[in-house]
């Protein structure tokens, strides 16, 4: 499987199948989700969701709500400049309590 890093201090130097972003973010990731496979899956970064978010170049959101209270944390949505309209697509209960939610980015009129 392919990875991408969104790193600003990696070079991609000597990695085997990693595609490192630098700079030009919403270019990169662009062409690479206009590539074959075309769907690109980030799983616990919010640093990364946060770039790509203000960035617009994330389609869906899968929310995992765990039964668990912290007082701190990183914020899922940080700084954006303005209002995303999600669209519901499916919801599902774990065993564990772990709740996973599914949403689309509405499509604009």
């Amino acid at each position: 499987m392919a990875k991408v890093v969104l790193s600003r201090t990696l070079s991609g130097e000597n990695l085997t199948n990693v595609t490192v972003v630098r700079e030009n973010l919403a270019e990169q990731v662009g062409q690479i989700k206009r590539g074959p496979g075309g769907e690109i899956l980030i799983f616990g970064s919010p640093g990364a969701a946060h770039s790509l978010m203000m960035e617009d170049l994330i389609d869906e959101y899968w929310l995992f709500v765990n039964p668990i209270l912290l007082g701190q944390g990183i914020p899922v949505f940080a700084d954006l400049r303005e209002r995303v309209a999600l669209r519901f697509i499916a919801s599902h209960v774990f065993s564990s309590g772990v709740v996973c939610l599914h949403y689309a980015r509405q499509e604009s009129v």
